[in-house]
């Protein structure tokens, strides 16, 4: 090991150490938000881990499917003002609305761009994906994408300390916060399809799979960058990057892989954190079930909560109890 892979390690290792104490606040802090914010189900259905440890792929692209249901409502509504069109919604399950989205009026240029090409992805990725699964393709489940002050984005936000009791979080307020709201999305769907790529046995949807990683990355990338620059001049939109990031790491589970958006100093110069990765330059997984704790807001095994209020459709739809 070169020096400057021993000094890189031990950085990553005093970050770890930093995170520690607010990653144990924010478990509590969504502990309680997942009881004020709706009285979400703490049942724990134990025998869904007989039926979660060896799904089809049919079951892990479903899975997918219902993530890129919640992206691309989300995107398209803050981009063009309108959900997703009829016919992609339907199939096997309960199918259920988007609440709440609405149109961002974007005041940088840059932002506008890079959002519209976001949402033309994600409703690609919808149609891609019902095409390979055909019939057996789920429902769009019921999807909150509001700005209440009971809304998904709403507790996450206050949750992880954005807001204050009794208030909202209104992602499609202002350049900043759509990114914000992008970021609490992006970066779990890098880890989603990476922790999804060993379960899935078929070749020709693996390269699928990865073919929709890659893009995910793309988006996840291009978000994090635009905080990162923005934040060079506002410190108090990376600061809330940040910690969008120690919150997603509470509900996960006790490894402490996530990351936010602020520099660190190697070799004694400042570098930026685009890309998180692990100390071999890795992007990290999660498992279905540390997907669904995140989109649920809730670090117990639940069935539904958060941005998916009754839950997602197919056969993989419990989060993990951690």
């Amino acid at each position: 090991m070169t020096q400057d892979q021993e000094h890189y390690i031990g950085v990553l290792d005093r970050r770890v150490e930093r995170r520690n104490e607010r990653r144990e606040f924010f478990r509590a802090a969504f502990g309680a938000a997942a009881v004020v914010g709706g009285g979400i189900s703490a049942l724990s259905f134990g025998s869904m881990a007989t039926a979660q440890s060896a799904p089809t792929d049919a079951d892990v692209l479903n899975f997918a499917l219902n993530l890129e249901y919640l992206e691309a409502q989300f995107y398209n509504y803050a981009v063009f003002g309108t959900g997703l069109p009829s016919a992609q919604l339907t199939g096997t399950g309960t199918q259920g609305a988007a609440i709440g989205g609405r149109k961002v009026t974007f005041t940088d240029p840059v932002v506008a761009q890079y959002a519209k090409e976001i949402a033309q992805d994600e409703v690609a990725h919808v149609a891609f994906l019902r095409t390979q699964l055909g019939a057996s393709a789920v429902a769009q489940p019921a999807i909150d994408i509001g700005v209440t002050p009971t809304s998904a984005f709403s507790n996450a936000a206050r949750a992880a300390g954005l807001i204050g009791a009794g208030a909202a979080f209104d992602v499609y307020a202002n350049d900043e916060n759509f990114l914000l709201g992008a970021f609490i999305f992006e970066d779990v769907g890098v880890t989603a399809y990476k922790g999804a790529a060993p379960l899935i046995t078929n070749k020709t949807y693996l390269e699928a799979a990865a073919g929709i990683l890659a893009v995910e990355a793309y988006h996840a990338s291009l978000i994090r960058t635009v905080l990162y620059a923005k934040g060079v001049a506002t410190p108090s939109l990376r600061t809330s990057a940040d910690v969008i990031s120690d919150a997603r790491d509470s509900l996960d589970g006790s490894s402490d892989d996530d990351q936010g958006i602020s520099p660190t100093t190697i070799n004694g110069g400042l570098a930026s954190n685009i890309a998180p990765l692990d100390a071999n330059g890795l992007a990290h997984s999660r498992t279905t079930g540390q997907v669904l704790n995140i989109v649920y807001l809730n670090k117990a095994a639940v069935m539904m909560g958060g941005f998916f209020p009754a839950g997602v459709n197919g056969t993989i739809t419990t989060s993990a109890a951690n």
